[in-house]
């Protein structure tokens, strides 16, 4: 065989090869970054950097379930990596006080030790309120502001000021000892903001010291401007107010804490008392109000039992159910089931907010459910500016990218086309093409002596499905028999047996819930009945097992009930046994010999 000579060309690109290698193979020295939650996604963000005994969380979010997540009450992050590596020091540092960044809390210290939490003041209340709701008093939470810092062995973090639509949001710089990350939490750049103004400056300076990692929020990626101020949709909401003549009910999202500032201004200032609905809104209202982010006097709320006692002119109500929630407030004035609040044709209903992608079909059902009773509705549109976003839109994306000048960067919170539209805005502003890294939640990033590469180790970070305060998960067997449910129903097959003649005392029985009308389909039962019947025999001439049983069952049943119908209801065998097999199984497992029982008529259940 000739081997092929080697020129120091082609020797000096076998080394650069050899050297990439070496350098992609992780060391104890590089610092990880990766996601358990919040990319290909909005929501459940979780955003982690780990180095050496040192894991540095940030944001523990839940998503809210989509309709088809049957009995879901919440989304989190797959913990799995984290209780792993519980030896090491694990630090929460919370962005702000949004659901989707500190909802996931209490399902996490169920599993994960974590060291310390460090939160914005405003966030803290609400995580303790949520700490207390679930008895989880021994967990330490520390406040932090855009002057703190927050030093461990290999990080070191500092904060920044950024406007979102709840107060004390922060933007987050962390230095390691491979270069600096920064991410932006959730932020947007409003000029004439309600609540507290981005620190541009402070920002500018990171960019000049030098950036290696920016992770920004994509959320709003494909939204092309700048978003419209808060301020205007203040001006608007009062317009409202002053013109209105009956009782108005207004519906926006409980944690828009500036908004709910803001509707709550504009009442007062044309004399109306204001009832709040909604469990989330009366606790973010109660928090706002001790921190003195809201200034309103007791005497200026009314409580539901005094509402109906005051002229509707003079009236205002602030609720939940502005995404078409089937349990919110809202939902149930439109439906005439709420316990305090029926609708007058009067009655004006302004949704302060825009539908969620998916939530669009929900939120009309409610306002055809409005207008029928006759009441006035305005929604956000080009004529009502009655909803501005908190989250970035293209133009102030940019903003950010150019303030903070990064190496490499990292599109964060978005589902993937946001990511990819965020991608693309960065390349516009000058980043290189191969320093953009596009991840999914569980891909792993290498930080190293500032240079950035992705790695090919890659962390469980599947969805964790919560049903009630159970944080171990749904698993995907139980969300597919309750689709199966909700499509095909079920059918359960009662055998009466007597075990110890292998004999069928009598025909097998079934009894369905949400398969079939059972008056209009008495033949098909009575042929299915039949169908295991004889197959059950042919069965039990054989040797018998209460498992061959019920796999004889389902085997006969359901592809008849499929040729029949075209549909796959659960089936579930149920086994009776008679009361003297029963006892002389019982009597067998106690003595080798065991005594012969009087024979008697009477019979007994056992499934």
């Amino acid at each position: 065989m000739n081997e092929k000579k080697q020129t120091p060309k082609t020797q000096s690109k076998q080394t650069n090869q050899q050297n990439d290698n070496r350098f992609h193979k992780i060391r104890n020295t590089d610092t990880l970054v990766y996601a358990l939650g919040g990319l290909g996604e909005v929501g459940k963000n979780m955003y982690c950097i780990e180095q050496g005994n040192e894991i540095l969380i940030i944001d523990a979010g839940v998503r809210f379930p989509d309709e088809e997540l049957l009995g879901v009450d919440a989304v989190i992050p797959d913990f799995q990596h984290l209780v792993e590596n519980n030896k090491k020091k694990k630090y929460l540092i919370i962005t702000h006080g949004h659901e989707d960044h500190i909802g996931g809390i209490p399902y996490l210290l169920q599993h994960v030790q974590i060291d310390a939490i460090y939160a914005p003041l405003f966030a803290s209340a609400l995580i303790q309120k949520k700490l207390d709701e679930r008895k989880l008093r021994n967990v330490k939470i520390r406040h932090i502001n855009s002057d703190s810092k927050v030093k461990t062995k290999h990080f070191t973090a500092g904060f920044f000021d950024t406007t979102h639509s709840i107060p004390d949001s922060l933007g987050i710089i962390v230095n390691t000892d491979n270069g600096r990350i920064v991410t932006t939490g959730d932020f947007k750049f409003d000029l004439t903001p309600v609540g507290t103004n981005s620190e541009y400056q402070k920002m500018a300076y990171i960019g000049q010291i030098g950036v290696d990692l920016l992770l920004s929020d994509s959320t709003n990626s494909g939204v092309e401007g700048f978003s419209i101020s808060e301020k205007k949709v203040a001006g608007q909401i009062l317009d409202i107010f002053k013109k209105t003549d009956g009782r108005i009910i207004v519906a926006t999202f409980a944690s828009n804490v500036y908004r709910l500032a803001q509707i709550l201004e504009a009442a007062i200032a044309c004399g109306r008392k204001v009832a709040v609905f909604g469990r989330s809104m009366e606790n973010v209202l109660e928090v706002a109000r001790k921190q003195g982010k809201i200034k309103i006097k007791d005497a200026n709320l009314l409580s539901p039992d005094q509402l109906n006692h005051y002229p509707a002119s003079k009236t205002c109500i602030v609720c939940t159910g502005s995404q078409g929630e089937p349990l919110a407030a809202l939902s149930r004035i439109a439906a005439g089931t709420h316990r305090h609040i029926r609708l007058q044709p009067s009655d004006t209903i302004i949704f302060s907010s825009s539908p969620i992608p998916g939530n669009n079909q929900s939120v009309n059902t409610v306002i055809n459910k409005l207008y029928r009773h006759g009441a006035n509705v305005l929604t956000n549109s080009i004529l009502n500016n009655l909803h501005t976003t908190g989250h970035a839109s293209s133009e102030e994306q940019k903003l950010m990218l150019q303030l903070m000048k990064p190496k490499y960067f990292m599109p964060a919170h978005g589902e993937y086309k946001m990511l990819k539209q965020h991608a693309a805005s960065a390349m516009e502003t000058g980043i290189p093409k191969e320093n953009i890294f596009i991840c999914a939640n569980g891909d792993v990033l290498v930080l190293r002596d500032h240079k950035m590469f992705r790695s090919s180790l890659r962390f469980d970070a599947d969805d964790i499905y919560v049903d009630g305060n159970d944080s171990s998960g749904i698993s995907t067997a139980v969300l597919k028999d309750r689709q199966i449910l909700g499509d095909s129903g079920l059918v359960s097959v009662i055998i009466p047996i007597d075990s110890r003649k292998n004999k069928i005392i009598s025909k097998p029985v079934l009894v369905t819930r949400g398969f079939v009308f059972i008056k209009d389909s008495q033949s098909l039962l009575k042929e299915a009945e039949q169908v295991v019947y004889e197959a059950l025999k042919e069965y039990m001439q054989g040797k018998v097992s209460f498992g061959g049983i019920k796999n004889t069952v389902r085997r006969t049943l359901e592809p008849f009930l499929y040729e029949k119908t075209h549909r796959n209801p659960i089936v579930i065998p149920v086994i009776l046994n008679s009361v003297e097999a029963i006892e002389e199984m019982q009597n067998r497992n106690k003595n080798p010999k065991p005594k012969r029982k009087q024979p008697t008529k009477k019979a007994t259940t056992q499934a």
